[in-house]
């Protein structure tokens, strides 16, 4: 499965990913809250089949319907933080440096809550933290907050 992020100045962030099986599916989560699920044919990814607008609280039920342990982990129910996985990759200038270079919560006021390892997680990680490319970064913040955050780690 393949997931890409990208930032939408003024409206928010979509998130693509193809499953196993071909199929391509988009999910736009706008600054308000609002998302919108988008389906395509694995043949033509800017041809949208359907498109499935959803309230916060019909995604949060959505969401908590596929992994009800998900939602269980962060509560955020009446409070305007978001939590998120951000991945390291190659191409990030933080990829074997220390979390603390990051300055994450001094930047964008959001926190690195875990990094998810293939090996192990690692949660409440330190500013001494090593991060290796392949990590994800579990953070909670504003919506705006762990979008700039995933900015700075993708080098952008």
């Amino acid at each position: 499965m393949g997931t890409r992020r990208t930032p939408l100045p003024g409206v928010g962030t979509q998130y693509d990913f193809t499953t196993a099986s071909g199929q391509h599916i988009s999910v736009v989560v706008h600054q308000d809250g609002r998302r919108f699920l988008g389906f395509y044919p694995a043949d033509d990814p800017d041809t949208c089949l359907a498109s499935v607008p959803l309230a916060p609280e019909e995604a949060t039920a959505l969401a908590h319907l596929i992994d009800p342990a998900l939602l269980d982990a962060i509560r955020t129910d009446g409070l305007d933080l978001v939590s998120e996985h951000i991945p390291l990759t190659g191409r990030s200038p933080y990829a074997g440096r220390l979390l603390g270079d990051t300055r994450a919560r001094s930047r964008t006021g959001a926190s690195v809550v875990a990094v998810l390892r293939r090996t192990a997680a690692h949660p409440s990680p330190g500013p001494d933290f090593r991060l290796a490319s392949g990590d994800t970064l579990v953070v909670v913040g504003t919506r705006e907050g762990v979008d700039t955050l995933a900015t700075i780690i993708g080098g952008g």
